[in-house]
């Protein structure tokens, strides 16, 4: 009513109430009365705002790249905000121009140019990788800029969330990623192949080895066995030598005891030789019959025996010889008793 107005800000609006081309209030979140006619209302937002941007930039090896972020940033000094900007607002509460649109775009340009400088500064395969390196590289850069400052804004941080190059080229990167992990496969295959192999030969001579051993402790055990039955034999041999040996002198014992008991035996014959020609020296001349009949070997039948041989050493001289049937009898008599 007659120009009266009413005027209450947000927190975060710093409001500036200039009358007659003097400023006579100013602050954050203030509620008051002005007259519209003879008052200017400067309200510069102090919340943090943020701003996407993409960029397509050359690379160092002269390869498009494609930049897409997020700037955040927030008024800190709003007298020179609105010395550069104008954040007038119109009769109906709207801002009276885009101009404080611009404060974002501004800030954006100072990032293309300080992302520009660090793309051409690296080749396309390192830039894709590079995001998170871009975005710690630019924030310090920005925050110290000339830009900012004159502003009168402070930069609350800076994300590069993909870095991505053209179509074509994107597939031919993946087409040399491709091959390159395609080649790694293949040298992993034959790494684990030629592994495999290595293993295999190891075990393999692990496995000669270990037949070597065997064949080493078998001749070993061999050779103890040998060994063993030399010595065996060998003991063997001269216990057949001892007792060859004990033979050996038996023998000869039994020897000189045989040579012994012949010399003895040979000395007592020799006695009973002398013994038995002392006695028949003397009766050496006689007729050996008279020494029968002397001797008085009565028996009838041996002198009858004795007589027919004398006959019959003699039959040549014997004409004719009768013996009497009782003789014959009684010698045959005599036989048959004896049978």
């Amino acid at each position: 009513m007659f120009g009266v107005r009413f005027l209450k800000a947000a927190p975060t609006s710093y409001v500036m109430h200039y009358r007659r081309g003097r400023l006579c209030r100013e602050g954050a979140g203030l509620s008051f009365y002005y007259f519209a006619p003879h008052s200017v209302i400067v309200n510069v937002p102090l919340a943090s705002v943020d701003v996407p941007f993409v960029f397509h930039e050359m690379t160092a090896d002269f390869q498009e790249a494609s930049l897409q972020g997020l700037l955040t940033y927030r008024i800190t000094d709003p007298r020179r905000a609105a010395a550069v900007l104008d954040f007038t607002l119109a009769a109906d509460g709207s801002y009276r121009t885009e101009d404080y649109k611009r404060l974002g775009e501004r800030l954006v340009h100072a990032v293309q140019m300080l992302a520009r400088a660090f793309a051409l500064r690296h080749p396309l395969r390192e830039l894709l990788t590079s995001a998170d390196r871009l975005a710690a590289a630019l924030l310090p850069e920005l925050r110290n800029s000339g830009e900012a400052a004159m502003l009168g804004v402070e930069i609350l941080g800076l994300v590069v969330q993909q870095v991505r190059a053209t179509p074509e080229m994107t597939k031919a990167l993946q087409a040399e990623a491709r091959e390159r992990l395609l080649l790694e496969a293949d040298h992993a295959i034959y790494a684990r192949r030629n592994t495999a192999v290595e293993l295999e030969r190891t075990i393999r001579e692990n496995e000669l080895d270990t037949e070597i051993a065997v064949q080493q402790k078998q001749r070993q055990v061999r050779e103890t066995e040998m060994d063993a039955e030399l010595a065996i034999e060998q003991r063997r041999r001269q216990v057949r030598e001892a007792q060859m040996a004990a033979e050996v002198a038996l023998e000869v014992q039994r020897t000189e005891l045989v040579e012994r008991r012949a010399a003895n035996e040979r000395k007592e014959a020799d006695a009973r030789a002398y013994g038995l020609r002392a006695v028949l020296e003397p009766i050496q001349g006689i007729d050996w019959r008279v020494l029968l009949a002397t001797a008085g070997a009565g028996d009838p039948k041996m002198l009858i025996s004795l007589a027919f041989q004398e006959l019959a050493q003699n039959a040549a001289k014997i004409g004719e010889f009768n013996v009497s049937p009782e003789l014959l009898t009684t010698l045959l008599r005599t036989r048959n008793k004896e049978k």
